[in-house]
Order: structure tokens, then C-alpha cells, then sequence
């Protein structure tokens, strides 16, 4: 039994933060499924806290396709969600058995996924992790998205187990190379997952993460009519689409892909909705309909229980031997025992039996549980109410309440405050960023995406806007995007041909950070000059970012080719083919056109891009 409440019945599935009960809600009397932090996990405050508060925000979500999260709490060392619990089975587990599915199938499954995912990102939050194993499928044919923003890929890149491994398969460039997440990353893993419904497998594998990784950096993600002939090529494009390396070419977010998606079906005609893939497993025969799927949720069936005393039965006393004792000093004591005991037992009946409860009001919830404990009194359920007298986090009420009589350890039930019921946004604007997303926290509100823009008015690194404005009125734990200074644009200047000491004082003056690569190319600039640079000249830029130069190692050296006695145009031609540049000069009359000299001869090298100058003689 968990907090008092919610009484465990089986274990669904463990993973790397949390293990998944199916329990019964004692109270409500309604099944659910339980996610039980590791107790590991549960001493670290910060990640706790973070646990709790978006569990707290994505509850609000209350959309169709959202596994639902109806309680948050914690028991001693075990911290929980309450959530609605699916019977069906996994994405993953439909893959397993299905190898592949038909394009209309994966369509079907994957609309309902981006139509949750779009309802997210439009209220401020990024899933993180989205993969065929958060996507369950119910026994109704009904789709749902679990855990929502409640799960980081944390050390995924360095971890070797074959679920992380899972979860690397799914991470988009920008979380590898940055660590940056925005609701393009999800769009990533959604066209990972497509690929993979059609096809039967996963666009990049490697023996290590590193290697899949590596893959994800450099590599495209395959057109799966590579592996799948004859699929149709606006499935290719919708995968291409949502899996573009760079996140700029991607949808914006779901509800853009859903666009994409619901676009490229309607071109589909049945015939190619229904195409087998080549990697489909055959079902067997006696299943089909929604019979056609594999469990995930264990179903346990009553186990008969024998009922063993734990303690012997003690065989019956002797009679006891009849003997004369003196019979008035033991009726005296007699006497006196009864009437003491008399005495506790009214005593017992009217006070000792009972506990008053301790005032707790106004105390935090950890203050009032130890408080009600020194006491021996149980802490019962706990409900959470808005409240415009109780600061957020303490207790509102008890019941019983304070001061009334509790028969032998409790339990006493808490209401604890969620702060008002309406909160304003604040004005965030020109405060940096990590107050502001403190400020937001300290109000009952959740920081959202954040996004950056050139700004002159405002410092680097400072809020410029929020979405919604300050001032706006909304319930606790809504989510508010942030959009942050950049700093004030700069202009790159051009520092190719410059040797490397003046180009780099020439962008560090700007405010840029320079660096310089290792490797050095053939340029027409000078050797030790810069040959290149990364951010071309023009482009904006942020103070604070890096450009990094490349050297040159002088220009390739060229064959001159021998031209003399040929037409102008044919040794223009034969010149410029070999890198060179072509000047012509004529004599007067200015009537021939046959070439009579040129300034490099034949058979000599010269640099790559130099000019060859032309002579031809008048007649």
C-alpha cells in the first residue's frame, strides 16, 4: 500500500528512472498504473523537484491522446505519479511482432502521436523522448503518448545497455552536439519512428552508442523505399522532411508534420495505403481484429491464499489442583486491583485509547508529516487545493483537524495548499536568464521553451519577451516561453587574405571568438593567409561567437599548357580548362587570330587561378 492509498497489484515494466505498478486507487476504487521513482533517485532534491513540477504541468494537458496524470506525491524514500492506465500493448511490442507495418497502419498510428505531441508543444513543452516504447496502443484501437516531459536521455550517450542504446536511436543532431532541445527534437525522433514502422528497422545501428551516434551526426536518414520497393515517394518525403540533420529544415513542430502527414496521405490512393512491406511477419491464422495484439500489462489471475497461523497453539493447562489457601489478605488485594483497574479502564474508554491531533497548519508538508509522527499519529491521504490564504506547498487543512481526538495511530488526512487559484505572469523583461526562470518557478508557473533573438535594447542573455505578456492571468504550473537576447547584431567582417594574427585581432575587436583549424588548404591567397572563413562576410552574429578561420598553403601549382599557333578561342579554351585565367593581347592591325606567344610557356607551371597573358600579331 502506497501513501495510504493507492494498494500495489502488479509490476508492468522498469526502466532506467522508474518502475511501473498496476495498482487500485482505494479510494476511487479505479485501477491505475503507479511510476515509482528509484529510490536512488529520489535523494536527489533537484531532480525530484523537476519531477514533480512538470508532472504537475503536463497533467494539465488533458488531451485525448496523453496517457492522463492524476496524482503526485511521496511515501518515505518512494516518489510517484498516479497515471491512467492503459490495457494493450507497446508500439515496440506491435514492431516486434508485426516486423513492419503497412503504410496505412503506421499513418494511423503516427497521427494520433503527433496530434498529442502538437498539444504539448503549443502549451510550451518538449517530450524529449519520444520512441515506439512511450507509445501505447490500447485494447479499444485507442493510440497514447506517455511520459511526457518527464524524462531527460541523461548519460544515454555513454551508457551501453540495450534500452539506452533504444533511446540513442531516436536523439537528434542538436541533443548530441549541443544539448540543446527544442519541439524540432521531437519532430527528429517522430520521423525516426516512421522510418522504422515501414521498414521494420532503425535508420542507423552500430555495435556501440558512439557509433550510432556518430550516424546521426553525419549520416541522412535513408529514404525507406530503400527497404520497401515500391513505396510511395510522399512517404519519403515526409520522412526526409522531419528528419533533416539541420533542425531549420525540419516542421517547427508537430502540428506542422501533422500537416505534412495529413497532406501526403490524401495523395495515397488504397492500393499503396496497403502495401505489404517486405519485412512484415506473417500473423498467425487464428488471430486477427483486436484480438491481433501482444499484452503488456500483465493479467494476474486470484491465487488461492492458505492461511497458516504464525503462532502455535498452546495445548491446554492442566486443571489445577485443588488446594486451601487463607482466603482474607488475597480478597483484600483483590479489591484493590479491581478498583485500579476499573479505574484505567474509564480512563482508557474516555482519553487513552485517543490522540489529539497537533497543529499543523500553515507548516510544510515534510514539517507536518514528522510533526504528526512525533505525535504517533499516520499520515492518511493528501489532497491539493488552491488557496489564496496558504502560501504554495503548506498544509490548508487536516482531517480530523487540529486539536480533535484520533482513536490509535491516525491516520490524518492533508490538504496542502497549490497556491492561488490564478497567477499572473510576470514582467521577465531584461532579467537574465536563469532568474527569470527561477521567478517563474517561485510563482507556481513552469519555464517553457526558450528561444533567442538579436536584440540592441537588451543585454546578452536577458529576457526580451514572454509568451503569454506579463501580466496575463493563468493557472499554476502553465508553462511561459521565454525569447532571449542574443546581444546586439555583428556584422562579420572579411578577413580572407589577412594573415592569421590580423584577421583574428580584426574579429576579436568585433566581439568574436576565433579559432583556427588544424588542416590548411590550397588557396590563390598567400601561404599563412587566411583562406577561408565560417561565417561569411556580411552575415549576423552574436557577441561571443566563434568563427573559425582556415590557412592557406599557397596555390596548387599547374602545368602550362602549350598553346602558340593555335586559334585565340581554342587556347583560351585549352588555358582556362587548366585553371588558368586568359589575357589577350593583339597587335596592330588587330586582324590575326592566331596565338604567337604566350607569358608562361608551355611545359612550365604556374599557380592555379594565375592569369596567362595572349599575344597575337596583326597581319
Amino acid at each position: 500500500m502506497l501513501d495510504g492509498r493507492y494498494r500495489v497489484d502488479a509490476r508492468i515494466a522498469v526502466g532506467g528512472m522508474a518502475t511501473v505498478y498496476r495498482a487500485v486507487d482505494t479510494r476511487l476504487d479505479r485501477v491505475l498504473a503507479l511510476k515509482v521513482m528509484h529510490p536512488d533517485l529520489a535523494t536527489d532534491a533537484a531532480f525530484v523537484e523537476r519531477f514533480m513540477r512538470e508532472a504537475k504541468s503536463v497533467a494539465r494537458l488533458a488531451h485525448p491522446n496523453v496517457v492522463g496524470v492524476f496524482d503526485q506525491g511521496a511515501d518515505g524514500a518512494y516518489v510517484y505519479l498516479a497515471m491512467e492506465y492503459v490495457a494493450g500493448c507497446t508500439l515496440r511490442d506491435v514492431l516486434r511482432e508485426r516486423g513492419a507495418l503497412s503504410p496505412r497502419a503506421a499513418l494511423d498510428i503516427l497521427e494520433p502521436v503527433l496530434a498529442a505531441l502538437g498539444a504539448a508543444h503549443r502549451a510550451g513543452f518538449v517530450h524529449r523522448d519520444m520512441k515506439p516504447e512511450n507509445v501505447l496502443i490500447g485494447d479499444d484501437g485507442r493510440v497514447k503518448v506517455a511520459d511526457f516531459g518527464l524524462v531527460r536521455a541523461v548519460g544515454s550517450a555513454t551508457d551501453t545497455t540495450g534500452a539506452v542504446l533504444g533511446t540513442v536511436s531516436y536523439l537528434a543532431p542538436e541533443q548530441i552536439e549541443h544539448g540543446t532541445a527544442d519541439t524540432r527534437v521531437d519532430v527528429y525522433a517522430c520521423g525516426v519512428v516512421l522510418y522504422e514502422m515501414l521498414t521494420g528497422g532503425k535508420p542507423h545501428s552500430g555495435d556501440t552508442p558512439a557509433q550510432v551516434l556518430y550516424q546521426h551526426l553525419n549520416t541522412d536518414v535513408p529514404a525507406p523505399s530503400a527497404a520497401f520497393p515500391g513505396l510511395a515517394p510522399e512517404l519519403d518525403d515526409l520522412v526526409a522532411s522531419a528528419t533533416a540533420r539541420n533542425p531549420d529544415l525540419r516542421p517547427y513542430d508537430a502540428v506542422a508534420l501533422l500537416a505534412l502527414l495529413r497532406e501526403a496521405r490524401a495523395g495515397l490512393d488504397d492500393a499503396r495505403l496497403d502495401a505489404v512491406p517486405p519485412t512484415a511477419l506473417a500473423l498467425a491464422p487464428e488471430r486477427s481484429g483486436a484480438e491481433d495484439r501482444t499484452s503488456v500489462i500483465p493479467r494476474l489471475l486470484p491465487q488461492p491464499v492458505e492461511h497458516t497461523s504464525l503462532l502455535p497453539t498452546p495445548p491446554p493447562a492442566p486443571p489445577a489442583a485443588r488446594r486451601r489457601t487463607p482466603r482474607g489478605p488475597f480478597l483484600i488485594v483483590a479489591a484493590v486491583l479491581l478498583a485500579l483497574g476499573i479505574g484505567a479502564g474509564v480512563w482508557y474508554i474516555n482519553s487513552g485509547q485517543f490522540t489529539r491531533v497537533p497543529a499543523v497548519l500553515g507548516k510544510t508538508e515534510a514539517q507536518a508529516t514528522a510533526r504528526l509522527a512525533d505525535a504517533g499519529l499516520d499520515v492518511g491521504a493528501t489532497e491539493r487545493a488552491y488557496s489564496d490564504v496558504y502560501e504554495r506547498g503548506t498544509v490548508m487543512a487536516t482531517d480530523p483537524a487540529s486539536g480533535e481526538r484520533v482513536r490509535g495511530h491516525g491516520p490524518v488526512n492533508l490538504t496542502v495548499s497549490r497556491g492561488p487559484e490564478v497567477v499572473k505572469v510576470p514582467n521577465l523583461k531584461g532579467v537574465p536568464l536563469a532568474e527569470a526562470r527561477q521567478r517563474l518557478t517561485d510563482e507556481g508557473l513552469a519555464p517553457g521553451v526558450v528561444t533567442y533573438a538579436f536584440s540592441q535594447a537588451i543585454p546578452q542573455g536577458a529576457v526580451i519577451s514572454s509568451d503569454p505578456e506579463p501580466g496575463t492571468e493563468r493557472s499554476p504550473d502553465s508553462a511561459v516561453a521565454l525569447v532571449v537576447s542574443k546581444g546586439t547584431p555583428i556584422d562579420v567582417p572579411d578577413v580572407t587574405g589577412e594573415s592569421v594574427a590580423e584577421a583574428t585581432a580584426t574579429l576579436q575587436d568585433a566581439g568574436l571568438k576565433v579559432t583556427v583549424a588544424a588542416e590548411r588548404i590550397d588557396s590563390p591567397e598567400d601561404a599563412g593567409t587566411v583562406a577561408a572563413q565560417s561565417l561569411a562576410e556580411g552575415s549576423r552574429a552574436a557577441k561571443g561567437d566563434a568563427v573559425t578561420l582556415t590557412v592557406s598553403q599557397g596555390p596548387r601549382m599547374v602545368e602550362v599548357p602549350d598553346v602558340v599557333d593555335m586559334k585565340t578561342d581554342e587556347a583560351r579554351a585549352e588555358l582556362e580548362s587548366a585553371g588558368f585565367e586568359v589575357k589577350i593581347e593583339k597587335t596592330f592591325p588587330f586582324l590575326g587570330d592566331t596565338v604567337t606567344g604566350q607569358s608562361a610557356e608551355g611545359g612550365s607551371t604556374a599557380a592555379e587561378g594565375s592569369t596567362i597573358t595572349l599575344t597575337i600579331k596583326g597581319l
